[in-house]
């Protein structure tokens, strides 16, 4: 997810609606629609699958991201699976495989600091100094990396728009509000979540990156709210870590805790 925000190490200082065409312009902002193939053009209802339409740069992110995280993942075991992809063999499916893979054996911090050693590998010499010098820590660079999310984290997580939070009493557009997130969705694991997802790209953006960000996923309806300017709090007081596993649709789901393994140290 980090990574695709740095596209804007090579944009220009001021930012159109023309560089955000392939969005719409709603009341709440710039929506995505991300290829959905549902008659609605809306993410299905939670207990049923989206299903989307990847194009060519979908497909690339793809398997970009899974050929990076190949290498910490556990073998297949699977010989249908065995045979060496190529570069655009990839599909979502067998990317949320790629992450299972990695999960496997490895503990919460194991699995956040694979993903942080994915990330850094995809980033050119001192992009994060870079980075810290472009978008210092104020309202505007929050805003202007909300309206970057929308566009170029649609393959990844689906639709979303940009939406008003409120940050240290002062109202400002750099919230993102995901409708339904893919790799949830996909995954159907807590876990995943909060140890590929949320904790590791908060970290990246706040310490890396050097502007706060907060991801708040809502368990009940998948959907996900990301707040740009907003510092973290420490997992041990997120409410997350207590969230207990998908146990009807997560493939590693253990029913007999009452908060996901996965989330346990």
């Amino acid at each position: 997810m980090v990574v695709l925000n740095l596209q804007v190490l090579h944009f220009p200082t001021t930012f159109t609606n023309q560089q955000l065409s392939l969005g719409r312009q709603s009341r709440c902002g710039i929506v995505i629609r991300c290829g959905i193939a549902e008659p609605s053009g809306e993410p299905a209802p939670m207990g049923q699958k989206t299903k989307y339409n990847d194009g060519f740069f979908e497909k690339a992110f793809m398997t970009l991201f899974a050929r990076k995280m190949e290498r910490f993942a556990a073998p297949v075991k699977s010989s249908n699976f065995k045979k060496k992809k190529g570069f655009f063999d990839y599909d979502y499916e067998s990317f949320v495989d790629v992450s299972k893979r990695v999960v496997q054996g490895r503990s919460r911090q194991q699995q956040q600091d694979v993903v942080r050693e994915v990330l850094l590998s995809m980033l050119p010499p001192g992009a994060p100094a870079q980075f810290r010098k472009l978008f210092p820590p104020t309202k505007w660079a929050a805003e202007f990396n909300a309206a970057l999310t929308v566009p170029f984290f649609h393959w990844l997580v689906g639709p979303s728009e940009v939406v008003e939070v409120e940050i240290n009493g002062e109202k400002q557009r750099s919230g993102v509000h995901i409708k339904k997130c893919r790799y949830l969705e996909n995954s159907g694991c807590v876990g995943m979540c909060v140890n590929m997802c949320k904790i590791p790209t908060q970290d990246f953006f706040t310490n890396e990156f050097g502007l706060p960000l907060t991801m708040i996923p809502n368990f009940e309806d998948m959907s996900c709210e990301m707040v740009y300017g907003q510092v973290p709090p420490p997992l041990e007081e997120d409410p997350v870590i207590s969230q207990p596993c998908f146990a009807e649709i997560c493939s590693i789901a253990n029913r007999s805790t009452n908060a996901c393994h996965k989330l346990q140290a």
